[in-house]
């Protein structure tokens, strides 16, 4: 386990919370689609959509370019933040993931601005809107958390919202949900050490399905979410 002083660790914890004020509660990323056409319908065929999303999906690219804003962010080179928030607002492929990503990292921002002022000069650079993964990467870096936690707190947080969303969904049980989130933990880990080693040339994905239930979700006669 990656070691974090306790102050650090507490603003990882504050962080990843579902009680900060980001609406991650509101999307489930493809998943209310995935459900309605049976593509997803029970614990195995949940599980199986989440581990491609963790193995090959857009959020392991979102946890990369995470990365990179943390890092620039020690370096005080917001111009490289500025060019990851552009470079991956580029690469989202339908209108509702767009949305998702800069209403919530827009959610951040404002809330950084209340609790970090310093945060203000860097988002002058920046730009707005921000997209999530680029705040989150601001915040880690000024809260000065362990770079290998902040990873695994991204992809932990990114799981855990999923599968509250599959819980009320699909539907399954608590317990269920909670079994899922541990069965995948040694995953989330390997990814996790993988991030941390890509190179930029390196920074990849395979999204076509997310991409497919998004863009379906947005012409769903009925829908508890919004995405």
């Amino acid at each position: 386990m990656p070691h974090a002083s306790c102050p650090n660790l507490l603003y990882l914890l504050q962080l990843v919370s579902p009680a900060l004020p980001v609406g991650a509660y509101s999307y489930s990323e493809g998943l209310e689609t995935l459900v309605e056409t049976k593509v997803v319908c029970n614990v195995e065929s949940f599980k199986h959509w989440l581990i491609q999303e963790l193995r090959y999906g857009a959020i392991r690219l979102e946890a990369a370019v995470m990365l990179r804003s943390y890092r620039a962010v020690k370096a005080k080179d917001f111009a490289t933040v500025a060019y990851w928030n552009n470079w991956l607002s580029a690469t989202r492929e339908t209108e509702e993931l767009r949305n998702q990503s800069l209403q919530m990292g827009s959610a951040l921002i404002r809330l950084l601005k209340e609790l970090q002022p310093q945060v203000k000069p860097i988002i002058t650079v920046v730009g707005n809107p921000c997209n999530y993964a680029i705040a989150f990467g601001v915040a880690a870096s000024i809260w000065e958390i362990n770079s290998e936690a902040v990873i695994l707190g991204y992809l932990h947080s990114w799981l855990s919202n999923l599968i509250t969303a599959g819980v009320k969904l699909i539907p399954l049980g608590q317990t269920a949900g909670q079994l899922l989130l541990i069965n995948l933990q040694e995953l989330i880990s390997t990814v996790a050490a993988e991030i941390i080693n890509l190179d930029d040339d390196e920074l990849s994905c395979c999204s076509w399905g997310l991409s497919l239930a998004s863009m379906n979700h947005e012409q769903q006669y009925t829908r508890l979410f919004r995405s």
